[in-house]
């Protein structure tokens, strides 16, 4: 699926338009996570927080009817390549969201394909399969070793 310049443009236009409320200039801080939700069949662009609060609602006509197998995973780069602009561009850095918090694609159950972007602190440890592999196996042998003690 070829994704038209005006789709990512109303996109990038519905991610600023769901985070503005978040961008402030008093102290209070939320927290919660931004939830991405496309529906190929109808074309709608849905954007919520934890709390299933509607940040935004749009129609994109490009994606009403769309019959494209791999719907999903085309648009989850082209969220992934808006998201990363926008944090280029220093946009989020403006949010009163208390960090780590993620933009997450979820499918129509609201569970998550992917986790398209993680906003974080330099310090925080962002777990990943290579760091967490053979961990298992550590844990069930020390948990052995401790029972067996």
């Amino acid at each position: 699926m070829k994704v038209s310049e005006k789709t990512r443009a109303a996109i990038s236009s519905s991610i600023k338009e769901a985070v503005c409320r978040y961008v402030s200039c008093e102290d209070k801080s939320y927290i919660t996570d931004i939830h991405i939700l496309p529906k190929q069949d109808s074309g709608e662009f849905i954007i919520f927080n934890d709390d299933d609060e509607i940040l935004v609602h749009t129609i994109i006509d490009e994606w009403i009817d769309s019959d494209d197998e791999d719907f999903i995973q085309c648009i989850e780069g082209v969220l992934r390549s808006g998201l990363s602009a926008l944090k280029d561009e220093g946009y989020l850095d403006k949010l009163s969201l208390l960090k780590p918090y993620s933009f997450v694609l979820v499918d129509e159950d609201k569970e998550t394909v992917s986790e398209l972007l993680i906003m974080d602190d330099d310090d925080t440890l962002l777990l990943n399969e290579e760091l967490l592999k053979g961990l298992d196996e550590e844990l069930d042998g020390f948990l052995k070793d401790l029972l067996e003690k």
